[in-house]
C-alpha cells in the first residue's frame, strides 16, 4: 500500500462502539475516515455530520462497494458480524471486526475462508490484545519474570437490571453475558496459557435463555487453571490477576483496557504506568494499518488462530450451559 497517503477508512454501522473507535481514529495522522454506511441514509448522514466524515452511504452493500475505502471497520451488533463482514471481505475490503468476530467456531471460520479466497485482510477487533500494557505484560511473562503461569483469574460484571430487548439479552442479537463480556477473560487466558484442554462452564440463564451470571473453568495439561467469571446482575471488580511460580501480575479495574498494572515478585510490588490514549481503541487500527503496508493479510498480534481458539472454547461453553442462537 502506498506509504505517502492515509489509510482510507469505512465505518459500518452507528452505534456507541462506532462512535467511540472514530474518535480514537481521528487522533491517528496516517488515517482518513472516508466514509461511513447503515441500514438507513438518515443514520449515516447523522453520524457522518457529527464527525465531519464526506460520505453517507445508506446500506452496506454501498459501503463495500466504495471504491476510495481500503478498509472497513464492521461495528454491528455481533449478531450481525458474520453477513456485515463476509459482504465487505467479498468486495475484497480489508475488514476490522468487532469482537466478538461471529456467533460461533463455523461462521468465524468462514470469515476467515472468506478472506484469504479473496485475498483480503481480516482482524477481529479484539482490543485488549493491542493495548500496550497487554503486549508489555505478555513479554515480561514470556521473558519468565513471574515463572510458570500457574493461574489466571478475571472477571467482567455489569450492573443490571436490563431490559429483555437489550443486547445483553436479546437472543436475536447474539445476547447473553459470555459472548459480550466473557470473551475478554477467556482472550486473556488464551493470550497467557494458550488454548485448554478442558472447559467446564456454568450459568444461570434469563427467561430469553441466555446467559445472565456465568462460570468458566479452564484446565490445562500443564495443572495451570483460569477462573473466568462475567455476569450483568451485579457489577464485579473487573479485575485480573496472572499467577506463576515466582510472582504474579496484578491488572486493576477495567483489565481490558488497563493504563498500568503491578509486578508482584518476592514480596515486592513494582506499579508500572503505561499512558493510555484515548478510548484505547486506536490501538487495534494502528496494528490493521500497520499490517496493510507490510502487505500482511493477518496480523501477528491478534491472528486467526488466536480468534478462532476463542471461538472454539466459546462454543464448549455455550454447549454446557445449554446458550444457542
Amino acid at each position: 500500500m502506498d506509504e505517502t497517503r492515509p489509510i482510507r477508512w469505512g465505518i459500518l454501522a452507528t452505534g456507541w462502539i462506532a462512535e467511540g473507535f472514530t474518535s480514537d481514529l481521528k487522533l491517528l495522522p496516517d488515517a482518513e475516515i472516508a466514509a461511513v454506511g447503515s441500514r438507513t441514509l438518515a443514520a449515516a448522514r447523522a453520524f457522518a455530520g457529527t464527525h465531519a466524515i464526506l460520505r453517507a452511504h445508506g446500506s452496506w452493500h454501498a459501503l463495500a462497494d466504495d471504491p476510495d475505502i481500503d478498509v472497513v471497520y464492521v461495528a454491528t451488533p455481533h449478531s450481525a458480524h458474520h453477513q456485515a463482514a463476509k459482504l465487505c471481505l467479498e468486495a475484497g475490503k480489508a475488514v476490522l471486526c468487532e469482537k466478538p468476530i461471529t456467533l460461533d467456531l463455523s461462521t468465524a471460520e468462514d470469515l476467515v475462508g472468506t478472506a484469504r479466497a479473496n485475498g483480503a485482510f481480516l482482524m477481529e477487533a479484539m482490543w485488549m490484545r493491542t493495548n500496550p500494557a497487554i503486549r508489555q505484560i505478555a513479554a515480561l511473562i514470556a521473558d519468565g519474570a513471574i515463572g510458570e503461569v500457574t493461574a489466571v483469574q478475571a472477571d467482567f460484571g455489569l450492573q443490571g437490571p436490563f431490559p429483555p430487548e437489550h443486547r445483553l439479552r436479546a437472543r436475536e442479537l447474539g445476547g447473553g453475558a459470555l459472548l459480550d463480556l466473557g470473551v475478554y477473560p477467556v482472550t486473556l487466558a488464551h493470550l497467557i496459557l494458550g488454548a485448554p484442554d478442558s472447559v467446564a462452564a456454568w450459568a444461570s440463564l434469563t427467561p430469553e435463555r441466555t446467559d445472565r451470571n456465568t462460570a468458566v473453568i479452564l484446565g490445562y495439561d500443564s495443572g495451570a487453571v483460569a477462573t473466568v467469571h462475567c455476569g450483568f446482575v451485579g457489577e464485579t471488580g473487573q479485575r485480573a490477576t496472572i499467577t506463576g511460580t515466582l510472582g504474579r501480575i496484578e491488572l486493576p479495574r477495567y483489565f481490558y483496557r488497563p493504563d498500568r498494572f503491578t509486578l508482584v515478585r518476592s514480596g515486592e510490588e513494582d506499579e508500572i504506568e503505561v499512558p493510555l490514549r484515548g478510548n484505547g481503541l486506536g490501538y487495534e487500527a494502528e496494528e490493521v494499518m500497520r499490517c496493510l503496508r507490510e502487505g500482511l493479510l493477518e496480523s501477528p498480534v491478534v491472528p486467526h488462530s488466536a480468534t478462532l481458539a476463542v471461538m472454539r472454547t466459546l462454543d464448549e461453553a455455550r454447549a454446557q450451559i445449554g446458550v444457542t442462537y
